[in-house]
C-alpha cells in the first residue's frame, strides 16, 4: 500500500470513529438521557439522531414501553391470621425518565426489586385487613384496585415509574393448611349431613306415627260401622223371627227343632245320649207316637 493510501485509511478510521463518538440513536421505543463526566445534563431526549460531545458525553437509553413484572410467590397472613401463598405480577412503565435515573442510577434491575419490595409490603397490608373469604372472592378486585392505586402513586412519587396495573394469578393455601382445611370441612359436611339424617328420621316418625294413627281411627271406624249394620241385621232378624213366632208358635217350635236334629245329627258316627222324655226329642216321640197309632188302625 502506498504512503498516500494508508494516510487515506487513517483518516477514514478517524473519521468513523469521530462520528461513531459523536452522533448517538434514540429508538423509538425508548428515551434518553446525557452524562457529560458522569453528570446528568440533559434528560427525556426523544426518538431520533442526537449529538453529543466526543469521549466527554456519554448517552444512556431506557426502554419506556409498558413492561411485566413476575413477583415471587410470598405468602401473607390474613386478618384471622391463616397463610395464604399469593402468585402477582406487574405491568410498569417509566414515566419520568430523569426522575428515573436520579433515583436507581439508571439500573432497571434496581427498579425491579424497588417495585417488588413496594408491592410486597402492599399486597402484606393489604391481605392482613381482610378475612380470607374476601380476598379470595367477596374483595379481590377491591384489594387489586387499591392496591395499583397506592403503589402507583408511591413508586410515581419516588421512581418515575408508572404501575400499570397489579393483578394475583392465583392464592393457594399452604399445602399443611390444605389438609387442615379439607379436614374440617369433611367434619362439617359429615355433621351437616347427620343433622339432616336426623330431621329426616324425625319427619319419617311423625309420618309413621301419623299414619299409624290414621289407620287406627279407620278400623275404629269400620268395626264400629259395621258393629251398627250388625246390630241392625241382628234386630231384623229378630223381629223376623218374633213375627214368624207369633203366626204359627207350633210351626216355628217344629222348625226349630229340626233344624236343631239337622245339626246334631249331621254324621253318622254322631251320637247323643238323652233321658227319653227329654223335651229335645219331644217332637220325635210325636211324631213316632202319630205313626203308631197310624198303624194301629
Amino acid at each position: 500500500m502506498t504512503p498516500k493510501g494508508l494516510v487515506a485509511l487513517v483518516a477514514a478510521f478517524i473519521v468513523i470513529l469521530l462520528v461513531s463518538a459523536t452522533v448517538y440513536v434514540i429508538p423509538e421505543t425508548h428515551r434518553g438521557v446525557l452524562l457529560r463526566f458522569g453528570e446528568l445534563v440533559e434528560t427525556d431526549i426523544q426518538p431520533g439522531l442526537h449529538f453529543k460531545l466526543p469521549w466527554i458525553d456519554e448517552s444512556r437509553t431506557f426502554d419506556t414501553r409498558v413492561l411485566l413484572l413476575d413477583v415471587t410467590t410470598n405468602r401473607y397472613l390474613t386478618i384471622e391470621k391463616k397463610p395464604l401463598d399469593v402468585d402477582s405480577y406487574v405491568t410498569w412503565q417509566i414515566q419520568d425518565v430523569d426522575q428515573f435515573y436520579r433515583s436507581t442510577g439508571g439500573d432497571e434491575m434496581r427498579a425491579v426489586s424497588l417495585i417488588t419490595s413496594r408491592v410486597d409490603t402492599g399486597l402484606r397490608n393489604e391481605f392482613a385487613g381482610r378475612t380470607m373469604y374476601e380476598v379470595i372472592s367477596g374483595e379481590r378486585d377491591a384489594l387489586v384496585d387499591n392496591l395499583t392505586e397506592s403503589v402507583d402513586k408511591l413508586v410515581e412519587e419516588e421512581f418515575g415509574v408508572k404501575v400499570r396495573d397489579i393483578r394475583v394469578r392465583a392464592i393457594e393455601l399452604p399445602g399443611e393448611v390444605s389438609q387442615n382445611v379439607f379436614r374440617r370441612m369433611s367434619t362439617e359436611r359429615e355433621k351437616e349431613a347427620q343433622e339432616y339424617r336426623s330431621r329426616g328420621r324425625e319427619l319419617a316418625e311423625g309420618i309413621r306415627a301419623d299414619a299409624d294413627r290414621q289407620r287406627t281411627i279407620v278400623l275404629a271406624e269400620a268395626f264400629r260401622e259395621a258393629e251398627e249394620v250388625r246390630a241392625s241385621g241382628d234386630r231384623v232378624a229378630a223381629k223376623t223371627y218374633a213375627d214368624a213366632y207369633d203366626q204359627n208358635p207350633e210351626f216355628f217350635k217344629l222348625f226349630r227343632s229340626l233344624r236343631a236334629y239337622e245339626e246334631t245329627f249331621k254324621d253318622k258316627g254322631d251320637m247323643l245320649v238323652l233321658d227319653a222324655n227329654s223335651d229335645f226329642l219331644r217332637f220325635m216321640n210325636d211324631m213316632q207316637a202319630t205313626g203308631s197309632a197310624s198303624g194301629n188302625n
